[in-house]
């Protein structure tokens, strides 16, 4: 007999297609979210556990992705204090070298998140 799932862990998982929906979304609308307002928008307080469930997802979302030839959309969800991602996203970069919080920075996020816009809303 097999175990029946309990309901609310079900619920409290974070669903991978709800959030590539809203970013997805977001892409088309040219916007952002920060760490905080996605995770209210999935339902869920902010909490540094959740916010690090979330980058695991966003993780999967852009690896996904990159598997079918599209751009990438964790570069859409920032700081609030600062309007940058967090280190975990900056580390995962192969193609930007420097202070993470340097003009430069911001200029090279502005440009992944720019080709997240183009394609999302060429999409739409």
């Amino acid at each position: 007999m097999e175990k029946a799932e309990n309901p609310a862990a079900k619920k409290s998982r974070m669903n991978v297609d709800d959030v590539r929906s809203l970013l997805c979304e977001a892409a088309q609308a040219g916007q952002v979210f920060s760490y905080s307002e996605l995770l209210m928008l999935l339902g869920y307080s902010f909490s540094r556990p959740k916010m690090r469930a979330l980058c695991k997802v966003l993780d999967a979302i852009d690896a996904a992705g990159r598997g079918v030839g599209e751009p990438e959309l964790a570069c859409l969800v920032v700081r609030e204090d600062d309007g940058l991602p967090g280190q975990g996203w900056w580390l995962a970069r192969h193609d930007f070298v420097g202070e993470f919080e340097s003009h430069a920075a911001r200029r090279y996020l502005k440009d992944v998140q720019q080709i997240a816009f183009d394609y999302w809303q060429k999409k739409a």
